[in-house]
């Protein structure tokens, strides 16, 4: 029954194919016989109809719609409308974003299953139609709401980031109504589009669900998924009889031409030399900066790049087995010379001579949180056998450590009272930030450490992958430094920053502790050129998982 609805939309893809881009090239070379006065007549003809025509030339480009507005004023007052693929986001591809649903807030089978699935959606069309609902259904059907809620809230948000346009940014954060419709699913985007673009209102499709828990992978009937009509419908009960100021349409899209046009006073086109790598927004110049982010994934899934994935992983995890295998079974300075062989990179810069450790005990390496590896590449750059205490290392993680491992118990007192006898039995490794980050940026120093040592090192660490992130706030933590040690060629950079002098500790300088820790931050912040926050890990936990981040035995 399906095959027969399906064959008419595979040919006429196929069609589309082949001539195209002919066809397109044809009209362009029909088009240069205009002269600029006829083109500026249709398309005033254009706007006052409300009707779309299909040739995407009649459409000026987005440069050419200034933020400051006529006459030098503002735009504060005006409304814009626009769609996300293809406008603010510079990709009008939907499948990387439901393969990021599909992979981390599914499984691998989910996954796989929705990459097998690509040539059919291929064929049908991604971004409307059958082949949309059938995406939608893939990803979707089964996926509890909480697990879609903590991806569109920690994963989705850096790659959306990662692909914004800089010329739709500006002009959207000139307006004062900012009015997105798209047929992306509304849980996958709103999140993203009220928190980091503070836009107000949010049309997309409806997905309906069975007891209010899991969905169905079926999208409600109208939204912003329907015909051309229905979406119309939805967007005038957005602005009523009125028209919106501004409206931007990608020229990927001809489709939503029809749209925008009749419920726009102007129309701008985002065109493929404003998608281009001119538009690509700068870390620092991001509309809110992403400190927190979560999800295995370090990289876009693309279908080219997750069918590499998924060929790529056997090959991973026998890769994790052997890099484990030689940590724990080797001595450290032999572990140290084969792991290059293995494609583990350990660039350690400025190590320290053996041991000296005063009358006081051993000496306490401080160092920022990149993954739970941090301890084990600090012993390997060192060469000899330190200690780590940890918060909720997990029993397995504990097994597998190739150094001894203490844990915390979050009492100040108890714990003080830890540290101190292991820094009389010898050398300790430490990380007051009690949490990883991924990005530039270091959360805020506990001061407890300060105050408990008078030898102190900070130690530099960074962790660079390329496939898979080794840290996670909502997955199995024990699965971090597997996923860390799959990646093709794994990176770590240990530099140590030389012993803190004594008039700059709590007992040769009469410092606070908060005033030591405060002061070592910005010592390794500087060191890696990160930015110092005064974030902590409950900061990380709440925003991630909805959670303190405190597990109970």
């Amino acid at each position: 029954m399906v095959f027969p609805l399906v064959l008419p939309k595979i040919a006429a893809r196929w069609l589309q194919l082949f001539q195209y881009r002919p066809a397109r090239k044809l009209r362009r070379q029909g088009s240069l016989h205009r002269t600029n006065s006829r083109a500026a007549q249709l398309q005033h003809q254009q706007h006052s109809s409300g009707t779309c025509s299909s040739s995407s030339l009649l459409q000026p480009s987005i440069t050419k719609c200034s933020p400051e507005g006529r006459g030098g004023g503002g735009r504060s007052d005006l409304s814009l409308l626009s769609d996300l693929p293809g406008t603010i986001l510079r990709s009008n591809s939907y499948f990387p974003y439901f393969m990021l649903v599909a992979f981390e807030g599914g499984s691998l089978l989910r996954a796989l299953l929705l990459l097998l699935s690509y040539p059919l959606l291929f064929l049908l069309g991604t971004d409307e139609g059958l082949g949309l609902r059938i995406m939608v259904f893939v990803t979707f059907c089964g996926l509890r709401m909480k697990d879609v809620e903590i991806v569109s809230r920690a994963v989705l948000p850096k790659f959306y980031l990662e692909d914004l346009n800089s010329y739709s940014c500006r002009l959207l954060a000139s307006a004062g109504r900012r009015v997105v419709v798209t047929r992306m699913p509304r849980v996958m985007v709103e999140r993203f589009l009220r928190e980091y673009l503070e836009v107000g209102e949010v049309v997309g499709s409806e997905l309906q669900m069975f007891k209010g828990y899991f969905f169905t992978g079926l999208i409600s009937s109208g939204g912003a998924s329907g015909q051309l009509g229905t979406r119309s419908k939805a967007l005038r009960g957005v602005f009523g009889e009125k028209k919106a100021d501004v409206g931007l349409v990608s020229y990927r899209n001809p489709h939503d031409h029809q749209l925008f046009i009749p419920h726009c006073k102007e129309t701008y086109m985002v065109t493929r030399e404003t998608s281009g790598p001119s538009a690509v927004i700068p870390r620092d110049k991001y509309p809110k900066p992403l400190i927190f982010h979560d999800g295995r994934l370090a990289f876009l899934p693309t279908p080219s790049a997750t069918l590499f994935l998924f060929l790529y992983l056997p090959i991973g995890i026998a890769l994790a087995i052997a890099r484990i295998f030689i940590g724990i079974a080797l001595p450290y300075k032999l572990s140290r010379t084969v792991a290059p062989a293995l494609g583990v990179k350990l660039r350690v810069e400025n190590a320290p001579p053996e041991s000296t450790a005063g009358k006081g005990g051993g000496v306490l390496y401080v160092c920022n949180h990149r993954t739970l590896l941090d301890p084990v590449m600090l012993t390997g750059a060192l060469a000899r056998p330190l200690t780590a205490v940890t918060y909720s290392l997990s029993p397995v993680s504990e097994l597998l450590a190739p150094i001894r491992t203490v844990r915390l118990t979050r009492n100040r007192a108890l714990d003080a009272d830890r540290i101190r006898r292991l820094l009389e039995e010898g050398d300790l490794v430490v990380c007051p930030e009690g949490t990883t980050c991924r990005e530039p940026y270091l959360l805020r120093f506990s001061a407890l450490f300060a105050e408990l040592a008078d030898e102190m090192e900070p130690v530099a660490v960074d962790a660079k992958v390329s496939m898979f992130y080794g840290t996670t706030a909502s997955g199995y933590k024990f699965l971090d430094p597997v996923f860390f040690l799959m990646n093709p060629r794994p990176e770590y950079d240990v530099r140590f920053l030389g012993r803190v002098p004594k008039e700059y500790t709590c007992a040769g300088g009469g410092l606070r502790g908060v005033e030591v820790a405060n002061r070592i931050q910005r010592q390794l912040g500087d060191a890696l050129g990160f930015e110092c926050t005064g974030l902590t890990r409950k900061d990380k936990y709440l925003m991630l998982a909805g959670n303190d981040g405190v597990v109970e035995n």
